[in-house]
């Protein structure tokens, strides 16, 4: 039986850390990926004694498989402007914008690791797969989104932009935005000179599977590894992406189930060589998000190779795997509406990352209410993007006690489930997007079928949130995948029953 909020293991057994370093840490930061380390970087900067938690390869994370589009307007989608919760997502990841030149400048110089910045400036193609509903929208809240903050962009023809685009001619851009503050990192680089830096201000390393939270008297105590070793820290850290719910599921149940639990935005991207004679373009290249994902997006990796990126599927729990329907989507978006040559191409990485979701769709930022244990995950498509942002506020948050900027205490763990849109809008959001798919794989289909599949996904849809719960409804992006994996209405209902509801915003 798991131990009650106040009571406990109190036989901490002996404290040890391999390789003989020190038992005991003002920090125990789970996950090695890019928030975990840049938050054990700010804390060191800070004087902590950190050790980072996370086996090498990072199976199954998000950081070493992201295409790592360094930018925030570009992701803004007509829901985002609608209600507070959107709105305080934008409000962080434009703050965040503000401090990457900074936070470059400051990591080239601790460890001299520099090209990390692979892609200057964002160009949002507006194509003709897109719907009306989707991407029109979209590329309407992106310019509005744009001029409410007066951030720079311009309208340009996206074949005088960007003359690397030779779609087919059914898929050809007919308008683009072009966003010089948005700009696209490696990485891969970018993990390396964390991991490096980290060393050089004195963090440790220790390359083992986090299996336990050792917890007394309501406080975390520090994590347990699965040889029996345990690391002790009275601040403990969980940015392990959607691995954090593992974690999270060895603390008592007061603590982890009013928490909206973590599972997995299942992306797959790819590597892909590129002719000589036609150099990749010096951008990124986007389209607006569109069917439950950030859309089609190639980033360049040198002078002969695409990164192009990536679906998006809701799983309940995190995979290692690439779907072959997953592969196939991506490959032929990316020769019908990027490069019709890519089509030839070799593919040179295949990549398969899980960005941390949640069940109400936004972060888990803050203290639980288990003293000393922090969360910093559930950031989906946003964390890599947010990353220097979060580790500064973060870390003034742990050490001092610092309130955070507001927005930041909108996303506390332990809350009721955030709702931003109504059953209705809900529906009729994920059975638009179910369509998105369709069109954007280019189905062929007898022109009435569409039209009448509709229908048949909004009362799918409508049916599946009615047996949820009477007023509470999950995320489009979350319900759209309950049929297929009922797992996830079960983890709802015990969210749910846990948390109490909470009025849609909006």
């Amino acid at each position: 039986m798991t131990p009650s909020l106040g009571q406990g293991p109190s036989d901490v057994p002996q404290l040890s850390v391999p390789g003989g370093l020190g038992s005991t840490f003002d920090v125990v930061v789970v996950g090695n990926g890019v928030l975990g380390l840049s938050l054990t970087l700010v804390l060191l900067r800070r004087g902590l004694r950190v050790t980072v938690v996370g086996e090498e390869g990072r199976p199954m994370a998000a950081s070493a498989a992201a295409g790592a589009m360094n930018g925030c307007f570009g992701e803004v989608t007509a829901a985002t402007l609608d209600n507070p919760y959107g709105l305080a997502k934008l409000e962080l990841d434009v703050a965040a914008t503000r401090r990457w030149d900074d936070w470059l400048a400051a990591l080239e110089e601790d460890t001299g690791v520099g090209g990390i910045r692979c892609a200057s400036g964002t160009v949002v193609i507006h194509n003709s797969i897109g719907m009306a509903e989707i991407d029109d929208a979209g590329m309407t809240a992106i310019r509005t989104a744009l001029e409410t903050y007066g951030e720079p962009f311009e309208a340009v023809d996206p074949a005088e932009a960007v003359p690397w685009l030779d779609p087919q001619p059914t898929a050809r851009p007919l308008a683009a935005l072009f966003i010089p503050g948005e700009h696209g990192v490696d990485s891969g680089r970018l993990l390396d000179a964390l991991h490096t830096a980290v060393l050089r201000h004195g963090g440790t390393f220790v390359p083992e599977h986090a299996v336990r939270l050792v917890y007394g008297a309501g406080a975390v105590r520090g994590v347990g590894l699965a040889d029996g070793t345990v690391l002790a820290g009275d601040r403990v850290v969980l940015a392990a992406g959607v691995g954090s719910q593992a974690l999270l599921d060895t603390a008592p149940m007061e603590v982890s189930a009013p928490i909206p639990r973590l599972i997995s935005g299942l992306g797959v991207s790819v590597v892909l060589s590129n002719r000589p004679d036609a150099p990749p373009p010096d951008s990124v290249v986007r389209t607006p998000n569109r069917s439950f994902g950030c859309g089609l997006h190639t980033v360049p990796r040198g002078p002969h190779h695409v990164y192009v990126g990536a679906t998006n599927t809701t799983r309940p729990y995190p995979s290692s795997d690439p779907a072959v329907r997953d592969l196939t989507f991506l490959l032929d978006c990316a020769a019908r509406q990027l490069r019709r040559d890519l089509w030839h191409s070799d593919i040179t990485a295949t990549r398969v990352g899980n960005r941390p979701m949640t069940l109400d769709g936004f972060p888990l930022l803050g203290e639980t209410r288990l003293a000393g244990l922090w969360m910093m995950t559930g950031t989906f498509r946003d964390g890599l993007h947010t990353s220097p942002l979060l580790a500064a506020e973060l870390a003034d948050w742990i050490i001092d006690g610092k309130p955070p900027v507001p927005e930041l205490e909108l996303f506390q763990p332990t809350r009721p489930p955030i709702q931003t849109m109504d059953r209705r809008d809900t529906v009729r959001y994920a059975t638009v997007h179910r369509l998105a798919i369709g069109h954007e794989w280019n189905w062929s289909l007898p022109v009435e079928w569409p039209v009448l599949l509709d229908p048949m996904y909004e009362a799918q849809y409508r049916a599946v949130a009615e047996q949820l719960h009477d007023t509470v409804t999950p995320p489009p992006e979350v319900l759209a995948y309950i049929p297929a994996f009922p797992e996830l209405a079960d983890m709802l209902r015990i969210y749910y029953d846990n948390a109490g509801p909470r009025a849609a915003a909006g």
